[in-house]
Parts: C-alpha cells; structure tokens; sequence
C-alpha cells in the first residue's frame, strides 16, 4: 500500500533554502561594504543604463562598412599573437615537463619563468607595451604573445608529462640524442593537443583584443572607444554587432576543428 511521504519540519519551511539565501545577503552585504561597493548608486544609474539600451536598439546600419577593417585588424592580431606565442612555448613546455627534463633545478626555473608570466594580467602588459612601442596594433601583438606563450606552455607541458613513454625509451636505447627523442617520440604524441590548446587559445585572444584595442592597442576595440565617447551609442551597437559576429564565427569553426582533432 502506498503512503503519502511525511514531510519533516525543516522540509515543510524549506529551512535549508532560507539558510542558503541568508548566507548569500550576509556574505553580499559584507562583501560590498568590506570592497565599498555603493548598491544603491548602482540602481540608481540604472535608468541611464536603460536610456543607452534603447539608443543601442537603433543600430546605425550606415557605419557598417566602416568597421570592417578594424574587425579584420582583430582577427589578425589573434592570430600572429597566437601563432607566434604557442611556437615559443614549446621549448619551454619540454623543458618544464618532468617526466622529459629530469633536473629538478632546470625545471623549477623554466616552471618559474612560465609562473611569473601567466601571473601578469593582459591587461596589464597591453599597458606596459603601449608605453613601450606606442599606441597601435603592435602593442596589440606583442601582448598577445605573452599571452598565448604563458597559457599554452602551461596546458602543453602538463599534455607532455601524459605522453606513453615507451617510444622514448626505445629511441634512447637505439642511440637518438635529446633533441631526436623530442621531434620524433614527444611532439608525435601530444601534435593533436597542441593543436587543440592553439585554437582555445586563438578563441580567447579573439574576444581579448577587442579589450586590448580599447586600450589603445588597436583593433575593434579603438573603435568601440571612439564611438563610446562621442556618445554615438547608435555606432556601438554596430561595433558590437560586428564583435559579436566574429567571434560566434571563430568559436564556432574553432570548436569544430578541435571536436575532430580529440
């Protein structure tokens, strides 16, 4: 015979629930008042947000054509500054991966160098190379090597230390050298991953140019800037229309590719 399920106290006030909620408005508020985050202010500038909405709903179809060329500038920032950063990681993801550079001493400092890297925000180096080389793409460029050379060194050495380490052992005991044993045992094995890390890469740095260039590092993002500040919300919605194009686009054929490569 069936029974209807007596539900307990606690079940019957969703006691736990309430517990959730409490902790996250507890937590919220402490949060905001430890970092000085003014909600109110917040909603209270929320009618300006809506005012800007409603000006990006008319998109100014007439500044498509100019857009074009920034967008095109983009890609190709993403693609040299991807390109050229993940063929330098891959002497270093050798020499950080312990199961191929058995010197501990080596390694640490290869693995220290890489740390330090992937510590340093994009941002932050699109600054310092705007300082440096100037206001333009190459900025754009060369924060986007460092990028790419911390990130995909990172998830290239961890590939390395997974790799079947038998063809090694026969190239070694067949007399091949160190760098015989890398070209023809160690990149055979993880080409696909590297491949694949490449094209997450090239992903990111797509969207992440669009941020560099506001910055003054060219592409897209100048233009998104220039039209924000002349208050030409009409032109933004087209700028990000465009963005939002390329990089479904980029996403799209890149998770495609790298769906085959696994």
């Amino acid at each position: 015979m069936n029974t209807i399920p007596v539900k307990t106290w606690e079940q019957k006030w969703h006691v736990k629930t309430l517990l959730w909620v409490l902790l996250f408005l507890v937590i919220f508020i402490g949060a905001g008042n430890m970092t000085e985050v003014d909600v109110p202010e917040f909603f209270h500038g929320f009618d300006q947000f809506m005012v800007i909405f409603k000006e990006m709903l008319h998109p100014a179809w007439a500044y498509a054509p100019y857009i074009y060329q920034p967008l095109l500038q983009t890609i190709q920032m993403a693609l040299v500054g991807t390109l050229i950063g993940s063929v330098l990681a891959i002497p270093f993801a050798v020499l950080a991966a312990r199961n191929i550079m058995t010197n501990t001493f080596i390694r640490s400092i290869f693995r220290f160098i890489l740390n330090i890297v992937r510590t340093i925000p994009d941002l932050v180096l699109a600054a310092i190379f705007v300082a440096i080389v100037g206001i333009g793409p190459m900025a754009g460029v060369l924060t986007l090597i460092v990028f790419s050379f911390g990130m995909v060194s990172k998830l290239f050495y961890e590939a390395i230390e997974t790799i079947d380490m038998g063809p090694l052992e026969a190239l070694t005991a067949a007399g091949a050298n160190k760098t015989q044993v890398v070209i023809f045992a160690v990149l055979p094995q993880v080409l696909n991953s590297f491949l694949s890390y490449f094209l997450y890469t090239l992903e990111i740095n797509v969207r992440a140019s669009t941020v560099l260039g506001y910055l003054g590092a060219g592409g897209i993002g100048e233009l998104l800037q220039r039209s924000l500040g002349q208050f030409r919300y009409d032109r933004t919605a087209v700028v990000v229309i465009g963005i939002f194009i390329v990089v479904i686009v980029v996403d799209t054929i890149s998770n495609q590719l790298r769906e085959r490569l696994a």
